[in-house]
């Protein structure tokens, strides 16, 4: 099945009818999306307990005194052990940075870790442990089936909208109150 959309650089936003837990009033940021599948970032789901820091003293990193002490986030439930980190194009890192639309890049090496243990790399940025994949044609399927909305992704939403109000904030970017949702797919 040939995709005649490419969802990368947009976001998904988890209706309530959504049958996975882990995803439930979920806003992901699709980071890459072709005919082989999707990869995305949950966006506002903090781990509650686990920050920069932690991170940063597991894996013998030492923090400088400007270091950020930024919340670490559930990305998606594969590959729970691996650290992405989405933030603005400003930063690249001397090894890999990834563009994922929007003015949005995605970085998965230590060598951004290290910048940020310095007080130094990108301006704004969300570490996640993990990510959401769909298979080939899996989550244009899950759209289909009313799983999904998506929507463009701003900075401010990304970045500085409290991680309880993302869901909400990313539906009004469509126009629509959360109130007004059903869990029913409606059929023409």
């Amino acid at each position: 099945m040939t995709s005649d959309i490419d969802l990368t650089g947009k976001l998904l936003i988890a209706m309530p009818g959504m049958g996975d837990p882990r995803f439930t009033h979920s806003v992901i940021h699709v980071c890459a999306h072709s005919d082989e599948g999707a990869m995305g970032l949950v966006l506002n789901k903090p781990t509650g307990e686990l920050h920069l820091h932690d991170l940063l003293e597991q894996l013998s990193i030492t923090a400088g005194p400007e270091a950020r002490n930024l919340p670490v986030h559930f990305g998606g439930p594969v590959e729970t052990g691996r650290g992405f980190v989405l933030h603005d194009e400003g930063y690249h890192s001397s090894i890999s940075t990834l563009s994922v639309g929007a003015g949005l890049a995605m970085t998965a090496t230590l060598d951004i870790l290290e910048d940020l243990a310095q007080g130094q790399g990108p301006a704004k940025a969300l570490i996640a442990l993990g990510y959401a994949g769909w298979g080939p044609g899996q989550l244009e399927a899950e759209i289909a089936q009313n799983g999904w909305l998506t929507c463009d992704p701003g900075s401010a939403l990304v970045f500085d909208t409290p991680d309880n109000e993302k869901w909400e904030a990313a539906l009004k970017t469509l126009g629509i109150n959360a109130l007004a949702l059903s869990a029913d797919a409606g059929r023409a």
